[in-house]
């Protein structure tokens, strides 16, 4: 598959050692999207109303003062994975109130993306989202960018059970909820340690990035000289780069 341009900061093929060309999408069956920063801008940061509203949800539920939550908030994410996670395993805490608060954001500024819904509905074979957020959030979310009816399904952080990304065990448990082949799949995401797990399980994978900063990990991939293995494909572009992809 060679992509729009070689330019590394936009539409990258990948190559591993000596050169040999990594994998493509000539075997791709099943299609499967990340959901926050990968299939809308992320310079609509939404993260930014998420972010605050855990912080206030955890000063409320834990009886702390407001800088105290943030930081277990930011600990936790650390630790487990998602601040979820630790909240779940160190306070025994109910999950659904928290992704309910959580996700209860102003989506103005999603827009509408038709050219996006086409490039979705060009792709042959299954369509999934996969997300750590909620399978309302994702709904929401999907349908205001004009796309939600182009996915078969949802992969929530309740499907997997609250087990997060990147761990494996998460996308083990995608992969069987949905019951596919991995290396019959591909994997677009915005960050590049979830792109570790389905890179092992054998499916193709395509990192999704801007030059919008809301997490340190942005900093670091622009510091990348070449991606790292577990990196096959990269762009800015979701839309144009699906345009490119050459299936089967």
């Amino acid at each position: 598959m060679n992509s729009a341009d070689n330019n590394p900061k936009r539409d990258r093929q990948a190559f591993g050692a000596g050169g040999a060309e990594l994998r493509g999408f000539a075997a791709t069956e099943v299609w499967v999207f990340d959901l926050d920063n990968t299939l809308y801008p992320a310079e609509c940061n939404l993260f930014a109303q998420v972010d605050q509203r855990m912080g206030s949800f955890i000063a409320k539920e834990l009886g702390v003062p407001f800088a105290q939550a943030r930081h277990l908030q930011k600990a936790y994410y650390k630790q487990f994975g998602t601040t979820l996670s630790g909240l779940m395993k160190v306070h025994k805490m109910a999950p659904e109130p928290f992704l309910d608060y959580v996700h209860d954001i102003d989506l103005t500024c999603v827009p509408e993306l038709p050219q996006l819904r086409a490039a979705i509905s060009r792709l042959p074979g299954r369509k999934l989202i996969f997300t750590n957020g909620s399978r309302r959030h994702a709904e929401r979310v999907a349908g205001k960018l004009g796309v939600l009816d182009e996915f078969e399904g949802i992969c929530s952080i309740e499907t997997c059970e609250f087990v997060p990304k990147p761990q494996a065990e998460a996308f083990d448990r995608m992969v069987k909820h949905h019951d596919f082949a991995a290396d019959r799949a591909a994997m677009f995401e915005d960050m590049p340690h979830n792109l570790e797990a389905p890179h092992v399980l054998g499916m193709t994978t395509v990192l999704v990035h801007s030059d919008f900063y809301d997490h340190p990990i942005q900093k670091k991939i622009k510091q990348w000289r070449e991606p790292p293995e577990h990196v096959h494909h990269m762009t800015d572009d979701l839309t144009r780069f699906l345009g490119s992809v050459k299936p089967r």
